[in-house]
């Protein structure tokens, strides 16, 4: 009987959070990134990665939204799925979600090797917000989750190297304009799931690359990778290096010997094969190589403490079991941006499969090797090597069988800059209502007028766009988008007079006066930028139509900062005034029962506020390392900070 490798559609059901719409105000600030380098380690650092950590640092989310409209209420939901099957391995994608690699079974054992998460619940991780945890998550873009982790790729069938089938994902990457595809495939009888992963920058101009591999996997292991050193950054936004095993006298491969979350950088002798193990108490788990251009490979544990276990719970259930994440880069760390040059690619393979081999011991070296040996003898480097070049031709294949769809975004950038993409096809009927203003502005030169009062829209802000806005007639909407581009592209004054141009005829001027608002909040002018808030919730609230999705999410995203302007200059009576005119629903939301008893605070009704915490609130879209829950608590209370509030990812300051 000839067992041969498969790809076929399926459905996989989750108790799943619904994602809820998307904040409607251009992101003209980032969410706080963690992962920022101390002024103090850089003189440290060696060259190479000294100069990739200042390469071109992301500046904004733009042109990308946030992701903020989740809650906490799970029910069961139908996703859409790609399973990839041979007689060893069965792996399932969710295209809808990023791609993301949910499952690898190991058939004949039926073990999973990746930590499976049982529910979809997304929480304030990626660098646009929502992002949940499980599986391998194709990491593009910049340092932190990519914008792309609750967003669909397109996907399609394509032939394989061994002249089977692969399934290609592929989409283009906002945050640095680059389109990108990984192709995954299981040659019949094999062990590993391969996956050809594929970088494009068409442009004439460098352009900073970001790449991790970033694969859960439960956390009752031991991590192995072939490194003596690694560089090691905490919470506390410290970068160090130390050995590998341990430093400061506790063997840190084992996930669980960490109290507060960290990030294990291992650094990779030159030449050495790239891998990395993550394997259980009896030996088995999974293994992770590739070819070396992936170069970076890391370990980021939790930790035992309450914070790192309350943020396990919050990301899945309680009773389940716990995650570490053994990731692979491109380069040593997550805090450096590679230069991909112009009209250029950067291209390797990865492979994913079980490995068995004692995690024990104290000599580390011996145990690195044995495992090392044990990876060889199931997959010789060299046939990772043969496999990536195998690979390479196939990699322009033109697809077959569509089986998802990504955005329209795409799509309008090849038909501006007429690119030609082989094996990578964004076509123009995959434009959606999204992208119709900005194709008129390529065609016609002008964006077309709003058919009926609504939120802008998202605005495109790379040069090509910027430069079309500007000789386009200056209408108030015109205007608004220009500077939303010009912001993007640093030229901050200029920015703040197009808006300004276009107050006086603009039928809608709120959108305008929240931008100025926040570029007064940038230049230190927070008293204006309170005045500017209050006008524009003033004007949104006239100029809503109804209670449905886009205006409640646009009313809470304004009040929300509004009041957080308001409080910042100690005006608690016109942040009441603006809390009063919220939508019942939003109110009630946990991040706003945390604005709630901010406000109360304000106003000197500590009693009041801290009966909010006792009844209980969930802030659903609560940011990574934000420690806003615990010092509202000091402030209202001081004694010990409930556990059902206790998020820190960081030991307390003395």
């Amino acid at each position: 009987m000839v067992i041969v490798t498969t790809i076929r559609r399926d459905v996989v059901t989750l108790p799943a959070a619904e994602l809820g719409p998307d904040n409607p105000l251009p992101p003209l600030r980032p969410l706080d990134e963690m992962h920022r380098v101390d002024d103090r380690d850089r003189e440290d650092l060696p060259r190479d990665m000294a100069r990739q950590v200042g390469y071109e640092p992301l500046r904004s989310l733009l042109p990308v939204g946030v992701r903020d409209g989740y809650e906490r209420a799970r029910a069961p939901r139908d996703f859409d799925a790609v399973v990839i099957e041979n007689d060893r391995l069965r792996a399932t994608v969710l295209p809808a979600l990023g791609g993301r690699l949910v499952s690898l079974v190991q058939l004949p054992s039926g073990r999973e090797l990746l930590y499976r998460n049982p529910v979809f619940q997304p929480a304030n991780f990626a660098l646009n917000g929502a992002w949940f945890s499980g599986g391998v998550e194709w990491n593009i873009g910049a340092t932190g989750h990519t914008t792309l982790s609750c967003s669909p790729l397109h996907a399609a069938r394509v032939p394989a190297p061994d002249g089977g089938e692969m399934l290609r994902l592929w989409e283009w990457e906002r945050l640095r304009d680059l389109p990108f595809q990984v192709d995954l495939w299981l040659p019949d009888g094999s062990d590993f799931l391969h996956v050809g992963v594929r970088i494009r920058n068409p442009h004439e101009r460098p352009v900073p690359a970001y790449w991790w591999s970033n694969i859960a996997v439960p956390e009752e292991c031991r991590v192995l990778a072939p490194a003596e050193e690694a560089w090691n950054f905490s919470y506390e936004r410290r970068l160090r290096r130390v050995p590998v095993p341990a430093h400061d006298g506790i063997d840190r491969t084992y996930p669980l010997n960490s109290a507060y979350p960290a990030d294990y950088f291992y650094e990779l002798p030159e030449g050495r094969r790239p891998w990395i193990a993550a394997l259980d108490a009896e030996g088995q788990g999974l293994v992770q190589t590739s070819t070396d251009v992936l170069r970076g490979r890391k370990l980021f544990v939790w930790g035992s403490g309450r914070g790192g276990r309350r943020w396990q719970q919050w990301l899945t259930e309680p009773g389940t079991g716990g995650y570490c994440e053994i990731q692979a880069g491109l380069a040593r760390t997550q805090l450096e941006h590679v230069r991909l040059e112009p009209e250029s690619e950067v291209s390797w393979l990865e492979a994913y499969g079980p490995l068995h081999a004692s995690p024990e011991g104290e000599d580390w070296a011996g145990v690195v090797r044995d495992a090392e040996a044990r990876l060889e003898a199931v997959l010789p480097r060299a046939d990772v090597v043969a496999a990536y070049e195998a690979w390479k031709p196939c990699a322009d294949a033109e697809p077959r069988e569509r089986l998802a769809t990504g955005s329209g975004w795409g799509s309008l950038e090849v038909l501006r800059g007429g690119w030609k993409l082989p094996g990578t096809p964004f076509e123009e009927s995959n434009l959606e209502d999204a992208q119709a203003p900005w194709l008129q502005l390529l065609r016609a030169g002008s964006l077309p007028e709003p058919r009926r009062v609504r939120p802008p829209g998202r605005t495109p802000v790379g040069p090509h766009w910027r430069d079309m806005l500007e000789t386009a007639p200056a209408t108030p909407l015109a205007e608004y988008h220009l500077g939303v581009a010009q912001w993007h592209a640093g030229d901050r004054a200029q920015a703040v007079r197009s808006w300004e141009r276009a107050l006086p005829l603009a039928p809608s001027v709120w959108p305008l006066l929240r931008c100025l608002a926040v570029a007064d909040r940038e230049h230190g002018h927070h008293e204006r930028a309170a005045d500017r808030y209050v006008e524009a919730f003033d004007d949104l609230c006239r100029e809503r139509r109804d209670d449905g999705e886009v205006w409640t999410a646009a009313t809470a995203a304004l009040g929300r900062e509004a009041i957080g302007a308001l409080l910042a200059v100690r005006r608690p009576g016109q942040a009441r005034a603006v809390w009063g005119r919220l939508h019942p629903a939003t109110r009630a939301r946990g991040r706003f029962r945390l604005l709630e008893a901010e406000l109360l605070a304000a106003e000197g009704r500590l009693e009041d506020a801290r009966a909010v915490f006792e009844a209980g609130f969930e802030v659903a879209d609560l940011r990574e390392g934000d420690e806003v829950v615990g010092r509202l608590w000091e402030r209202i209370d001081g004694g010990p900070l409930p556990a059902r509030y206790d998020f820190r990812m960081r030991p307390p300051t003395p």
